[in-house]
Parts: C-alpha cells; structure tokens; sequence
C-alpha cells in the first residue's frame, strides 16, 4: 500500500484529522456522506473524503479553496437542481 493518500499527503497526517460530518447528512440515512477535516499541520488545507470508504482517495483544499468554497455554499451558488 502506498504511504501517500493523495497531493503529498501522507496516511499518517491523515490519521491525525479530526473529521466531521454535518448531522444533515447523517439524519438522511444511507450513509452517502463526505467528510472534511483540517490537516492540522498549519497550512491551513483541509481534507475532504467520502464516508463509506475513509481509506480512499481524499481531495485536499488550501485554506483560500476552503474558505471561497464554504462561502458559495453559504451564497447559494451550488443550490442547483440534482434531478
């Protein structure tokens, strides 16, 4: 098994993130979640997985993508039509 989960970034330092989940996706039932977590490593990036597979692949944000990424969530710009 490789030692790096994905950007460089280690298993290991991934062992380290506290993730959290939004009680509106676990209130759903289903389990189809994702996962977020700061690194804690003091660049500020934040890992992104998915719930059901916590040792797959993970997407790493930098603090400016996170930050511009919560701020359109709570802009409404990813309210769009899924159907």
């Amino acid at each position: 098994m490789s030692t790096t989960a994905h950007d460089g970034v280690s298993r290991e330092d991934l062992a380290g993130v506290q993730w959290h989940i939004s009680s509106r996706s676990t209130s759903g039932g289903g389990g189809d979640c994702v996962e977020a977590g700061p690194l804690g490593d003091g660049t500020g990036r934040v890992a992104v997985r998915h719930s059901k597979h916590p040792d797959g692949p993970c997407v790493i944000y930098t603090r400016t993508e996170w930050v511009a990424f919560v701020a359109g969530i709570k802009d409404g710009e990813f309210n769009f039509d899924t159907d």
